[in-house]
């Protein structure tokens, strides 16, 4: 996958009208219709200040939550335009539909220098089924599409790609930064190079695994996808997560491992308890002698210095995945280990979004990591290497 591609710094944007696809998909208090977080909406700021500056009129959309294709008032757009407008500090005026008469209306009407934002593309059910005429209908209120909703450029939906077949496509500075610091660790990382992988299914990251075993210097595993490799090798994992139909693969991986020559380490100790409850009574076993009567629930603290000791020692690190049930206090320790860690290594750090980004903010260590990703799934997919549509259609 090409990584190099055209941002809004490479064109002209000067009196043209752009199509700026953002990720304003907010979190909403369920009573008041209130947004509680406003990161992702101070996050596409850079690149709306430097088209509006730039002389552009930027006609903003995303998508908030799941409508599936029904006009949902709870689910508007309306709230976002509000805040948008107070932190630019201009007027935001928001379209009553998405292709329909009021957008076309206010688009046409756009100055440069303005800004107005689409009701939620997922209005319609066209969107993430990339119907053609829609994205065509989408794409013809502007001159320019600039995609800088890093989240979503592993869907091929028609604001995330279907436009960029009626449009010139370039990045925004959100997904720029993700395309170089991402595609620099995959491609030219400085080495010693770990990845840590967790999270509770093996399934999740099969291809994950196996794209960064070509990669990687070191992969620590951790989490409930531990457990499968674990019983592969024929530990006793009692009550832990396990996926029985990837134990081949899991050993294919280990040969993998062997023959690319990487460190492939996995948990040499556990946390175990009788229950998955938060007030389980924790206790820490051998990961290959887990009790029948247990389930592993965290790395155990010999598996933390190990990989402590592995992230000391890297240059470049990227996790993507908690090393245990972090949501629940007794079973927190591996994955806030594993973020201190982080966060006091001289290494570049990164963090693939997700559960990681989550664990990272909740224990206070978030800035302190070189580069949090804005997507989970897309930089899941990105790690896989796998190609990634929203980015695949921008101007090489």
């Amino acid at each position: 996958m090409n990584y190099n591609k055209k941002s809004v710094k490479d064109i002209d944007v000067k009196g043209k009208k752009v199509l700026l696809r953002c990720d304003f998909n907010v979190p909403l208090d369920k009573e008041t219709g209130e947004i509680t977080d406003n990161k992702r909406i101070i996050a596409s700021l850079p690149t709306i200040k430097y088209l509006l500056e730039n002389g552009a009129a930027v006609i903003a959309c995303s998508h908030l939550g799941r409508p599936k294709g029904e006009f949902k008032p709870e689910l508007s757009l309306a709230p976002v335009a509000a805040r948008l407008s107070e932190l630019l500090g201009i007027p935001v005026k928001c379209a009553k539909d998405v292709i329909g008469e009021d957008a076309k209306a206010l688009a046409a009407d756009l100055k440069p220098g303005e800004i107005m934002l689409l009701e939620n593309v997922r209005y319609h059910k066209e969107e993430t089924k990339n119907v053609p005429e829609f994205a065509q209908e989408l794409a013809s209120m502007a001159e320019i599409f600039v995609s800088d909703a890093f989240g979503t450029v592993h869907r091929a939906h028609a604001s995330t790609e279907g436009v960029s077949h009626y449009l010139p496509a370039v990045s925004g500075f959100l997904v720029a930064k993700e395309l170089e610091v991402l595609g620099g660790a995959l491609d030219e990382p400085k080495r010693p190079f770990v990845a840590i992988l967790g999270g509770s299914k093996v399934s999740d990251k099969l291809g994950v695994i196996s794209n960064l075993l070509e990669k990687a210097d070191a992969l620590l595993i951790g989490g409930g996808m531990a457990y499968t490799f674990v019983k592969a090798q024929g530990g006793n994992i009692g009550q832990s997560l396990c996926e029985d139909d990837k134990l081949d693969y899991a050993l294919e991986m280990i040969e993998k491992a062997k023959k690319n020559g990487v460190k492939l380490l996995l948990p040499t100790d556990t946390i175990a308890a009788a229950e998955f409850s938060p007030d389980a009574e924790p206790v820490v076993v051998p990961t290959n002698a887990i009790g029948d009567d247990l389930m592993g629930l965290d790395i155990g603290p010999d598996t933390r210095a190990a990989y402590a000791e592995e992230i000391k020692n890297a240059a470049t690190v990227v996790w993507n995945g908690p090393m245990g049930v972090f949501e629940f206090a007794n079973f927190a320790n591996g994955t806030i280990e594993v973020a201190k860690a982080l966060a006091a290594s001289d290494a570049f750090s990164i963090i693939g979004g997700g559960d990681s980004a989550a664990a990272a903010k909740k224990f206070g260590l978030a800035d302190q990591i070189s580069h949090i990703s804005t997507g989970g799934g897309a930089s899941l997919e990105f790690l896989e290497g796998k190609e990634l549509p929203g980015v695949a259609c921008l101007l090489d």
